[in-house]
């Protein structure tokens, strides 16, 4: 077992993995950009290291930085959260070269599964459903033409290297293919260095559902049921829930099995999500597959009595998974609070935390590394929580997560605590009756007046 793991990431998934590693005799090494140096993750790690200023090129995707963390602190792992190196396969392949274990994928397992175009040939080719299209990169606008017209409209064109919902375009006629199709592409340089595209028919009134699977170095591997992530907004998750309302039992079976075959057929090693669309008959197609743990993973923890971040240390150190498939026996809803203005179109809302109540009670997690007095930088992403509920039932979990958003007080910011109880106030979500357009449709309403 590892002796001491490097978390090269910051905020509340950094403070996750370290109360893992405490629980397991594990020493830990936080790293922090000057930003973040009052963060909870830097004060509870038994060892903290400053690598840089608080852009994140400069500090968190500073691969040379991070590593001499490692090396002066002699830590044997570094575990990489999510975002930032979590999906580098460049990083992964600095650490083997080092002699420090990474826990996640593999360099190999990252590139063949980080390109979606190569991932979908890779899914395509072990028999898990996929939605038509293209069979990797779009050479020319002419062969877009073409693949449009076989695949049928609405189609939609993707950055390869996409993320974020940045390089997407919807495309309902033929005459707006070659605006989306400049568009897309001019986006994607821009954020990637990489304007290479591929095509997929549109999956009209999707639920975005995803199965957790873990895999070891035996090249086994089960999965943890389903997630629903179809609540959205401009392609990134607001809220989250397992089971999903839309599952049924044939479905999670089907699910689960493509999802384990995935990971079986690629000899897939740790933790990761195989990524579905879901169609309004149940039909599944493969989306993609993000090779790292996901900001969601509380929720199934929480429904199946298991810690993630502690089978993703085990995997890595080479001990065997159990090879048991999970279902739920409970039911858990995630909100993501994040340090923006849900009364105006959710700007950042960056500062100083003047005022924090943490809510509490039964089947309430808090995950977050802010507190009174904390001041939220501006220069990463926005979400400065995770509140979970869990109960016996969805009507319950709802119930429960409304009286912890009433309980949850943050001043000095504006967050995302009205929105989100207004959300679980709304018919449609009530009734699980909800896609990935959910949001298009979503209109907050106005403040109550004190």
């Amino acid at each position: 077992m590892f002796k001491k793991i490097l978390i090269a990431n910051r905020g509340e998934i950094a403070l996750r993995v370290i109360r893992t590693c405490k629980e397991m005799g594990i020493k830990t090494v936080a790293v922090y950009s000057t930003a973040d140096a009052e963060s909870l993750h830097v004060k509870f790690a038994d060892e903290a290291v400053c690598i840089g200023p608080p852009a994140s090129k400069d500090s968190y995707l500073k691969m040379s930085n991070i590593i001499s963390a490692a090396e002066i602190t002699n830590a044997d792992a570094i575990h990489p959260g999510y975002g930032f190196l979590s999906e580098n396969a460049k990083f992964s392949k600095i650490c083997e070269e080092h002699g420090i274990k990474f826990i996640g994928a593999s360099p190999e397992m990252i590139s063949k599964m980080g390109d979606k175009a190569t991932a979908k040939a890779t899914m395509k080719a072990a028999g898990v459903p996929c939605v038509p299209g293209s069979d990797g990169i779009i050479a020319s606008f002419e062969d877009c033409e073409k693949i449009a017209k076989e695949t049928g409209y609405p189609v939609m064109l993707k950055a390869t290297a996409g993320g974020g919902g940045k390089g997407m375009r919807a495309v309902w006629k033929a005459e707006n293919l070659r605006d989306a199709w400049d568009s897309a592409r001019q986006e994607s340089k821009a954020a990637f260095g990489n304007d290479d595209m591929y095509m997929e028919r549109l999956i009209e009134e999707p639920r975005h559902i995803e199965i957790q699977i873990v895999g070891d170095s035996t090249g086994k591997a089960c999965h943890l049921s389903e997630r629903d992530c179809s609540v959205q907004r401009r392609h990134q998750k607001l809220t989250e829930e397992t089971p999903s309302p839309f599952m049924t039992d044939k479905l999670r079976n089907d699910m689960g099995l493509a999802a384990v075959k995935a990971a079986e057929y690629i000899s897939y090693e740790g933790a990761g999500t195989i990524e579905f669309l879901v169609d309004k008959h149940r039909k599944f197609y493969f989306m993609e597959m993000n090779t790292r743990i996901q900001v969601e993973h509380p929720i199934t923890e929480q429904v199946i009595d298991f810690d993630l971040i502690r089978e993703q240390i085990l995997v890595a150190a080479g001990v065997p998974i159990s090879g048991k498939n999970y279902t739920p026996n409970l039911h858990s809803i995630e909100c993501r609070i994040n340090a923006e203005d849900p009364y105006n179109d959710f700007r950042p809302s960056p500062g100083k935390i003047t005022t924090l109540h943490a809510p509490g009670g039964h089947g309430v997690r808090l995950d977050t590394h802010v507190y009174a007095g904390y001041t939220i930088p501006p220069n990463y992403d926005s979400m400065i929580a995770k509140l979970i509920t869990t109960a016996q039932t969805r009507e319950e979990a709802i119930n429960k997560m409304k009286r912890a958003l009433d309980e949850f007080v943050i001043e000095g910011i504006k967050t995302t605590i009205p929105f989100h109880r207004q959300l679980m106030d709304h018919p449609d979500y009530l009734a699980g009756n909800y896609t990935t357009k959910f949001m298009e449709g979503f209109k907050m309403q106005a403040p109550q007046e004190d």
